[in-house]
């Protein structure tokens, strides 16, 4: 323990004061550098091989025929949306109660993520939607939440980009995304509590799953490599941010010295 950790509470250590420890600039470069190989590789090997399987070797379902085959895409990325912004209020509860110094910036880069994932699962949805219910977008629960998801994130990109002082943005961004978290449970009820032409999940946490093993199997693999692809991506991005903020400080620095 060094003589700065004495003069904090205990209760603070075992918790909030924890976390910072992880927070250090070069201590998550480092960290980050080390595991995001591990995280990337393997993401993009999963998500192949669980395409390439579901696409192509899995059977057909007896009902839905061919398109049941877009689940293997729309799925794993409807996941990743919800996913994503639990971790997008989760950076923003650690960055208004802890103040920790890379919840911002993680914050930040997990919502162009978690937008281009929502949008591929409303693509996706739509392009099985036209030939399963004869249109491309029908105003359903479920439908209608998620678009109001992908509205979310983009209102968060907007909010921290929009203030010349970027704490100010960070701030407001964090607010928007912990009152937007009402609408993940909305979005995952949304078939049980209200009549919707989107159909039950078929795999649940407390029952066997409704599909066959050789069509579970692609998407369970392709969800891994999915949610391995999403980490990765967040990673390098906030590697790219916190960069780029200490070359930003030593320019500055640079330049009050040269003044």
């Amino acid at each position: 323990m060094t003589p700065a950790d004495s003069l904090v509470p205990a209760s603070r250590r075992n918790s909030g004061f924890t976390l910072h420890r992880f927070a250090n600039p070069g201590r998550f470069l480092r960290l980050s550098g080390a595991v995001l190989p591990w995280v990337a590789i393997p993401g993009i090997g999963l998500t192949v091989a669980g395409l390439i399987w579901g696409l192509a070797f899995a059977p057909a379902d007896w009902q839905q025929g061919e398109t049941v085959r877009i689940i293997y895409v729309h799925v794993p990325a409807a996941w990743l949306a919800s996913a994503g912004y639990a971790m997008l209020a989760l950076c923003a509860l650690l960055s208004l109660v802890w103040r920790h110094p890379l919840a911002d910036l993680a914050a930040a880069e997990i919502s162009p993520v978690g937008a281009v994932f929502t949008a591929i699962c409303l693509a996706s949805g739509s392009l099985w939607g036209r030939p399963t219910w004869g249109t491309w977008w029908v105003w359903d629960a479920r439908l209608t939440s998620v678009l109001v998801l992908f509205f979310l994130y983009l209102g968060h990109i907007a909010l921290v980009h929009a203030f010349d002082d970027p704490q100010r943005g960070y701030r407001a961004g964090a607010i928007l995304a912990l009152v937007g978290v009402v609408n993940l449970p909305i979005i995952k009820f949304s078939v049980n509590w209200w009549n919707t032409l989107h159909q039950p999940a078929t795999i649940s946490l407390f029952g066997a799953p409704t599909m066959s093993l050789a069509m579970l199997w692609p998407l369970l693999i392709a969800a891994l490599g999915y949610t391995l692809v999403f980490v990765a991506l967040v990673l390098a991005r906030t590697r790219a941010a916190v960069m780029e903020r200490r070359i930003r400080a030593l320019l500055m620095a640079r330049a009050e010295l040269a003044a």
